[in-house]
């Protein structure tokens, strides 16, 4: 984001000047902006980002959209590290007669989840759904932590410093969360349902592997603008 852009939602979070100074020293020691101003803006909606919680990223966004278009009015859609409760705001949102569970192994997340409306279990992954959504879960999606060990050191300076490890690392080849949900997956996903998850550069073959080992069909891989890799998206094969 433009620093203009940037002054703007200051100015729009700042209840007086003196305010505004407090924000700006904040944004200025690299604190994530909507942890300074308590929102971000994810698919035209507000979300409220507490501090501490992982900040939703534009790159998900076609991800969130996509997985509203494969959910049916009246369906159920997990939404697996839901951290702000984003990507489940937007199925809500789109399917408002819909059954929209999040998951969150940090309870400060999993408390902004829950002020952004959405239903929340808490625990790790899928480990802490009901046991009544198996084989019931229409689109499972979700932005695991996928960066790899050696990567970590490459993201933004404010991201290392601020945001949480956990959500970010994904273990020596960044699978090592994606890997094992994938192969659980069908235990949760009915058959013809859906699953999406976030990937990083070069991690899209590997991951439409194990769609494929998993018993997924229609594999595809959701590029962005620049042809970079985002989501790896499948339909679970018909029992």
């Amino acid at each position: 984001m433009a620093a203009e852009e940037e002054a703007v939602e200051l100015r729009g979070a700042a209840d007086d000047d003196a305010h505004l100074r407090r924000l700006l020293h904040r944004r200025l020691a690299g604190e994530p902006l909507a942890w300074v101003t308590g929102t971000a803006a994810f698919c035209g909606l507000t979300v409220s980002v507490a501090p501490g919680v992982y900040v939703p990223r534009w790159q998900s966004e076609p991800m969130a959209r996509l997985a509203a278009d494969r959910l049916p009015d009246d369906g159920v859609a997990v939404d697996l590290c839901t951290g702000s409760g984003a990507i489940g705001m937007v199925l809500r949102a789109a399917h408002p007669r819909a059954t929209v569970v999040g998951t969150e192994l940090d309870p400060v997340a999993a408390a902004c989840a829950r002020r952004n409306g959405l239903v929340v279990v808490e625990g790790d992954l899928d480990g802490a759904l009901p046991p009544d959504l198996a084989g019931r879960v229409d689109v499972l999606v979700g932005v695991l932590p996928y960066v790899p060990d050696h990567a970590l050191r490459l993201l933004p300076r404010d991201v290392l410093a601020y945001e949480p490890l956990r959500a970010l690392d994904g273990g020596a080849d960044g699978l090592a969360r994606v890997g094992p949900v994938v192969a659980r997956s069908p235990r949760w996903v009915r058959p013809g349902g859906w699953l999406l998850l976030e990937v990083g550069g070069g991690q899209d073959r590997p991951v439409a592997d194990l769609y494929r080992a998993a018993g997924y069909r229609r594999v595809d891989v959701l590029e962005d603008e620049d042809g970079d890799p985002r989501a790896v998206v499948g339909q679970l094969r018909p029992g």
